[in-house]
């Protein structure tokens, strides 16, 4: 790692596609310069083919899931609450552990707009992030709080997609 590393927050939120495809790449090319990942998902369950893929990484990435399985529409269940909070505190702990120089919260403001977790501990954790730790927050609805504090955001906007045409999730391209 260069020694000038300094790890800075970056936000992927909107309502286009993408946000957890960008940091894929991100984890990706942090791998291919040697740094430690941790890839947290909040609220998805699965062997979905990136886990696959990233999985070929390990022991250079840590892979974990928070969630209980299936989508959550509307007030989450018990499990769903508990799942969650375990993965937040995991979360806490590897950023500031400093052992991964790249912690991907995959889904985090999904579940911050659930209550899963609060923003006051997500900003004080960030703030209290060891130097050489860049820490990456996807999903739909980033608080505006979380954005002024970020040092990057970038929005994904929905223009044009082919589910409008009918065509659905196709292996390799969305799962």
């Amino acid at each position: 790692m260069a020694p000038d590393f300094r790890g800075l927050v970056q936000v992927y939120t909107g309502e286009g596609k993408g946000k957890t495809t960008a940091a894929l790449g991100l984890a990706l090319r942090a791998l291919g310069a040697g740094l430690r990942v941790a890839f947290l998902q909040f609220l998805k369950k699965g062997e979905f083919s990136e886990i696959r893929a990233l999985r070929r990484f390990e022991p250079q990435v840590l892979l974990r899931q928070f969630h209980s399985g299936g989508f959550v529409r509307g007030e989450p269940s018990e499990e769903v609450r508990q799942a969650v909070s375990q993965g937040w505190q995991e979360a806490q702990r590897l950023i500031l552990s400093g052992d991964f120089q790249v912690v991907v919260l995959d889904e985090a403001h999904v579940a911050l707009s659930l209550g899963l977790f609060s923003l006051e501990e997500v900003l004080e954790t960030l703030s209290r992030r060891p130097e050489g730790v860049e820490v990456v927050l996807t999903g739909r609805g980033a608080p505006q709080p979380l954005i002024e504090a970020a040092d990057l955001v970038t929005e994904m906007r929905a223009v044009k997609h082919y589910y409008q045409r009918g065509i659905s999730a196709r292996r390799g391209i969305e799962y």
